[in-house]
């Protein structure tokens, strides 16, 4: 046992000052944010009964999906924040894995013959005398880390716990919000009150779609379309910097940035969740909606005179062309098929722990036109905003 002891309880020591050391953020802010979201989730698929007897369904509706969609990205923060800390307190465990071993050694040592800590150091009394000092330094350090090592523990229990029960969750509310993106398209196709800003013209259109040869072609004869447009229906300029995302998710490629194959595109690409609700951010006509070229459907509304904002990559698209659209009314839906409900919350549980895109498949590209020039969407819109959930 020549030194054993000494050996150890220096790395019983060096082990305490090394947890000591740590002050990283427990897992109760991330707990919190994913709390809320999920009563959040929990009030959207609530009102599904009251939506459907509203005088405006649509809207009504809209306000569930949207709603539900905006708990889910606040819960997908609030996983993302719980895995990354459950990683952190593994990677230290891991990274102090051998010399947590020796003190668990030291201390089963002692736990069996508590006596030779005192009485059997090669080195003699004196050197007895030291090493006991040095033990009752030592062990009310080593139990406080002991204590803080159990609610690390508990900690990557409870974040275990809030992802099982998040899963749960996701996936009893998947069939109320399905049903709530169907019953939405069959008001939007069925709504009659729509008012009309100015007719449309098929042929027009038709010879417009046939002769563009790319979307800014497109979007530059929509602008020059004669048309009664009539007066700019509110202060959109003034609203610069101020408008909502059209759709929950998160930027992933900006204005001009390169994609993979070295293409620069006028606009922002957002990855979404599939089958996502995609909204107006302001009041605006609709001046085309249909499939165009490559793009999938594109929808191109008019917010002011001059000004177009078009969105591409649609599944589905919603209205007519001449509609006028209050603030946040429903334009389409992404495409996409999202698990099966047995499946979808556990996906979404290891979506979010890995963070990136992963689980949100779908792609919207954006542009803001002003007369022929395209325009940087960053300056009018809130770019990635942090989701706040409701009590």
């Amino acid at each position: 046992m020549k030194h054993t002891l000494a050996c150890a309880l220096l790395a019983v020591a060096l082990v305490v000052s090394g947890f000591g050391s740590a002050t990283a953020q427990t897992a109760d802010e991330a707990r919190d944010m994913a709390e809320a979201a999920a009563a959040q989730l929990r009030t959207s698929v609530e009102k599904l009964s009251a939506a459907l007897t509203a005088d405006d369904q649509v809207t009504a509706l809209s306000e569930v999906v949207s709603g539900y969609e905006q708990g889910q990205a606040a819960l997908r923060e609030g996983l993302r924040q719980a895995a990354l800390r459950e990683a952190e307190l593994r990677a230290r465990f891991e990274s102090q894995r051998d010399s947590l071993s020796d003190v668990l050694g030291v201390m089963m040592a002692m736990e069996r013959s508590p006596e030779t800590a005192l009485l059997l150091h090669p080195s003699g009394a004196t050197a007895t005398a030291r090493a006991g000092m040095i033990l009752s330094a030592v062990t009310p350090g080593l139990r406080a880390e002991a204590e803080k090592l159990q609610v690390d523990l508990d900690e990557i229990a409870e974040v275990r716990e809030l992802q099982a029960n998040a899963a749960a969750m996701l996936g009893d509310g998947l069939a109320s919000v399905q049903e709530a993106r169907r019953l939405l398209t069959s008001a939007v196709t069925d709504r009659s009150t729509m008012p009309v800003r100015f007719g449309d013209d098929p042929e027009e259109l038709q010879n417009l779609q046939q002769s563009a040869t790319s979307l800014d072609d497109f979007a530059s004869g929509i602008a020059g379309m004669q048309g009664d447009v009539g007066p700019p229906m509110e202060d959109f300029e003034g609203a610069q910097g101020s408008l909502p995302l059209p759709v929950t998710g998160e930027v992933v490629r900006y204005y001009n940035e390169e994609d993979a194959a070295g293409v620069e595109r006028p606009g922002i690409v957002i990855a979404t969740a599939p089958a996502a609700l995609v909204l107006t951010p302001w009041p605006a006509t609709i001046r085309y909606r249909g499939p165009l070229l490559d793009y999938g459907n594109v929808m191109i509304v008019e917010p002011a005179r001059g000004y177009l904002l078009v969105f591409a990559g649609l599944d589905q698209v919603f209205g007519e062309v001449g509609d006028v659209l209050a603030a946040r009314e429903p334009v389409g839906l992404m495409g996409g098929s999202e698990a099966r409900a047995a499946e979808f919350g556990a996906q979404f549980v290891a979506d979010a722990s890995r963070g990136g895109g992963a689980g949100r498949s779908e792609t919207l590209y954006v542009e803001l036109r002003h007369g022929g020039e395209t325009l940087d969407p960053t300056g009018w819109f809130v770019m990635n905003p942090v989701v706040e959930t409701q009590e």
